[in-house]
């Protein structure tokens, strides 16, 4: 049985984690496709897609020691694996603003309703700890066009505070 599995890991940031993971893993056998690693806060986030041949029991066997010696959480889904066709982003925006809660909410909603298919969303806090500026960094599919997101981003701007670029991808 061949299999395909979203590996996600979790634990604090230090030096290493990428390679004791990517190397207990090839030395088991898997095959290491698409990945996104991320530092968030002090914290580090893992999710892999591993190409595995065996049951899920027998992955998360082969997955277990190593995120213990490496004190991180894991999880672990059977996904659909092959090639893939990605969809490319055609936008790319930016969102800047004080830190408050419900900023990611307000502007994806808004960003969506107006035709936005967000492919990756990255978020950073920046400023002091008094005065805390939220910077959201997005690339997308304007499936309607820009003129709609456009529009968004300036009723964001006006009634919200916020600063916003939305910058075409031509690919």
């Amino acid at each position: 049985m061949e299999s395909w599995f979203m590996l996600t890991l979790v634990g604090k940031d230090r030096a290493g984690i990428v390679a004791k993971v990517s190397t207990a893993l090839c030395q088991k056998g898997c095959y290491l496709g698409e990945a996104n690693m991320s530092r968030l806060g002090k914290n580090f986030t893992m999710m892999l897609m591993v190409h595995f041949k065996g049951p899920l029991d027998q992955f998360t066997d082969l997955v277990d020691p190593v995120a213990k010696r490496l004190e991180l959480n894991y999880h672990v889904d059977l996904v659909e694996g092959g090639w893939h066709n990605h969809i490319q982003p055609n936008v790319r925006i930016s969102v800047k603003g004080l830190d408050r809660k419900g900023i990611v909410e307000e502007v994806t909603t808004v960003l969506a309703e107006r035709g936005l298919n967000i492919l990756n969303l990255d978020s950073t806090v920046t400023g002091t700890e008094e005065s805390p500026t939220y910077n959201i960094f997005i690339e997308g599919v304007a499936s309607k066009g820009f003129d709609p997101l456009y529009e968004a981003l300036q009723v964001l701007s006006k009634e919200k505070d916020l600063e916003t670029q939305l910058i075409p991808i031509v690919n």
